[in-house]
């Protein structure tokens, strides 16, 4: 098995990191991706390769071809569950232990930060392991499977559809709100696996900057963040959120 590459860390940033009051960290699809989990785009193979993701994950999908929309949401769940958190995802999870206050803001949709411990998160764009009524918007865990057809609501009969948000539908606006308050009140913000391109979550780092936090891109990849954050630490985030907790010990 090939050795990582050493993670190069900034003294400064190390010292940062350990007296700041408030820590944030926003993930994306990336941290997910080295647990195995392909990415939304990417997901669209075997029997569902001849769609659009947007064909499957719009409200006017839904209403059209429910039953469509909720097996594919079906088979994606199945495959999550079949995922485990990776070294990233524990390392954030005791970050939020070690720090004197600590936020996790995710895009992700998989549950696997709750997995591997971490309790003070947001979730914008919601849980796919959740379902809620199409029509009252009441979450629910637990839903009674019906086979060849979609759960209904236990209270109206309408359908239930997956408690995540769709192209073309509003991020919740508590969880947003609370988002970018923290960016606002942050003294670091780690900014993991994500592209910095799908809004308002993309704005979100901005917001961080422009309040005085420093902001950490951690990516294997350049993205659109990548001119602008004060650190740029170039690596999978199984390797270096690790790396950076072994640092502040």
């Amino acid at each position: 098995m090939a050795t990582a590459p050493p993670i190069d860390l900034d003294a400064a940033l190390i010292d940062a990191l350990r007296a700041a009051p408030f820590v944030v960290a926003l993930t994306g699809a990336g941290i997910s991706a080295e647990s195995g989990l392909a990415t939304f785009r990417d997901a669209m193979d075997g029997l569902w390769a001849r769609f659009d993701p947007r064909d499957l994950a719009t409200p006017t999908a839904f209403a059209r071809n429910p039953k469509l929309v909720w097996d594919w949401y079906a088979w994606r769940r199945e495959r999550i569950s079949m995922a485990q958190p990776n070294r990233g995802h524990f390392a954030l999870a005791e970050l939020e232990r070690r720090a004197p206050r600590f936020l996790l803001v995710t895009q992700n949709v998989d549950g696997l930060h709750q997995r591997a411990g971490s309790r003070q998160l947001i979730e914008l764009h919601g849980n796919i392991g959740r379902a809620k009524c199409s029509r009252e918007g009441t979450v629910v865990g637990q839903w009674e499977a019906v086979a060849g057809a979609v759960p209904t609501c236990a209270n109206c009969g309408a359908p239930l559809r997956p408690d995540v948000v769709w192209f073309g539908e509003p991020l919740p606006e508590v969880s947003l709100a609370a988002a970018e308050d923290a960016m606002h009140r942050c003294n670091v913000l780690l900014v993991v696996g994500t592209s910095a391109e799908v809004y308002p979550a993309a704005a979100l780092p901005e917001m961080a900057r422009q309040s005085g936090a420093i902001v950490v891109e951690i990516n294997p990849n350049a993205t659109a963040l990548s001119a602008a954050a004060n650190y740029v630490l170039r690596g999978a985030a199984g390797d270096v959120l690790p790396a950076l907790l072994a640092t502040l010990d």
